[in-house]
């Protein structure tokens, strides 16, 4: 990486989580499309390298780059935000699109796996770059939420340090899908009168490997329904980041178009619950 300063010839700088597979890749591949330096924020380095390579294959001069994270780890997260800020004052755009479903365990502050990764993880990263969003004119954070959000009724807090019951963890994922689209409008709320913009997305139901850690017995019930490619369902997460005005900011989009999540995803008392937990939290660690 090297150092940059912000002038009117300096290409947008955007960071993705999850860039090395699925629509994450696809993702990545449209921002380089359109101008953007982009940093592919993942766990595996030659994984993630398949996904340079193929990008500079298809555009020679593209500014990509890998950055090592673990949204499992808080260390892990704070160790990326720290080795991004040491070479970029600012970012344009943050995508909070890695995930993970159906994976058993905790993480390392304890944290049920799901909403550890998916939503403290991604908390942790936003809290640590806002102050770089925030110096650019037009900054956008997009978090890669589900309609998976529908299967949750609200927040047991009791249970977000407990390895998941079920064989499928379709629950606690859900659970955290929820928390995405919550952090998403609370977030929004809480910057947008400093320019912030933020979008929470339902990507489709993806034919990927995201899906894996499941028993290969039970994939049928997951998979159950039409399937789209990763490449079709990186288009809203494009779409919020490119194209989507600023005035928008807050809601839920799929098909790249504002929709309407469930009556727990707009409760404003949750959102604001969930984000002074989630601030108590990574300071605790």
């Amino acid at each position: 990486m090297s150092n940059s300063q912000v002038t009117d010839s300096s290409p947008p700088i955007a960071l993705i989580t999850g860039a090395n597979t699925g629509i994450g890749r696809y993702t990545a591949l449209g921002l380089v499309e359109r101008g953007y330096r982009v940093y592919l924020a993942c766990r595996s380095e030659a994984k993630t390298q398949t996904v340079v390579d193929e990008i500079l294959k298809l555009h020679p001069k593209a500014l990509v780059q890998w950055l090592p994270l673990d949204l499992s780890s808080f260390s892990s997260v704070e160790d990326c935000a720290k080795l991004f800020l040491q070479h970029h004052a600012h970012l344009d755009l943050l995508i909070n699109n890695a995930g993970v479903g159906g994976e058993k365990g905790l993480t390392v502050e304890g944290f049920e796996m799901a909403f550890g990764v998916n939503h403290m993880g991604h908390f942790l990263l936003t809290h640590l770059l806002i102050q770089a969003l925030l110096k650019v004119k037009t900054p956008k954070v997009v978090t890669v939420a589900s309609n998976a959000h529908r299967f949750a009724w609200g927040i047991d807090w009791s249970k977000l340090r407990q390895e998941t019951k079920s064989i499928l963890g379709a629950k606690d994922y859900a659970v955290s899908k929820l928390a995405n689209i919550l952090f998403s409008s609370q977030l929004s709320k809480n910057h947008r009168h400093q320019g912030l913009a933020t979008y929470s997305v339902h990507p489709g139901v993806i034919q990927s490997d995201f899906w894996r850690h499941l028993p290969s017995t039970l994939m049928p019930l997951v998979k159950w329904g039409p399937l789209i490619s990763p490449k079709q369902g990186a288009l809203t997460s494009l779409y919020c980041s490119l194209d989507a005005p600023h005035s928008e900011t807050g809601f839920f989009y799929a098909n790249s178009r504002i929709k309407k999540p469930t009556v727990f995803a707009r409760n404003e008392s949750l959102a604001a619950e969930l984000w002074e937990r989630s601030r108590e939290w990574i300071q605790k660690g």
